[in-house]
């Protein structure tokens, strides 16, 4: 089941944000995310999305989904309830940021719907070797009829 995340799960989702990758966002700065303006939450018992409104589009601030979870589609329903919430509240096109390396999430993203629009060279660092490019994708929401 997934369900909208208030500041009150800040500490949950520090620690599925932290089983989800090397450079974890801590409670603090979910927290800080949580209660912005704009910024939509939703979570599942092993995983969440932030997605941030801003006029008319959206970014994918994180989506961080438990590694014993993976490959059961609970990322690709996070996505969809996230760009359905996004729609709601006005985005006409949801971004996101994807380390290029990244081949799962970028499998997912393309599922999604979403397309390349950009490259940011070396935007993640790695502990061993070098940053790695990060891909913009972008994926329209509430198509014009």
């Amino acid at each position: 089941m997934i369900e909208e995340a208030g500041a009150d799960r800040a500490e949950a989702l520090a620690a599925l944000h932290a089983a989800a990758f090397d450079d974890p966002w801590d409670a603090p700065a979910l927290r800080a995310l949580l209660t912005a303006s704009g910024v939509i939450a939703l979570a599942a018992v092993d995983g969440f999305i932030l997605v941030r409104v801003v006029v008319d589009e959206a970014e994918i601030l994180t989506l961080a989904v438990s590694p014993a979870a993976r490959r059961r589609g609970l990322g690709r329903r996070l996505v969809e309830a996230g760009a359905g919430q996004a729609a709601v509240h006005g985005a006409l096109s949801l971004f996101l940021e994807v380390a290029a390396d990244n081949a799962a999430a970028l499998a997912l993203y393309k599922a999604a719907g979403f397309d390349p629009v950009g490259r940011r060279s070396g935007y993640y660092p790695r502990t061993s070797g070098p940053a790695a490019d990060a891909l913009v994708l972008k994926r329209p929401l509430n198509p014009p009829a």
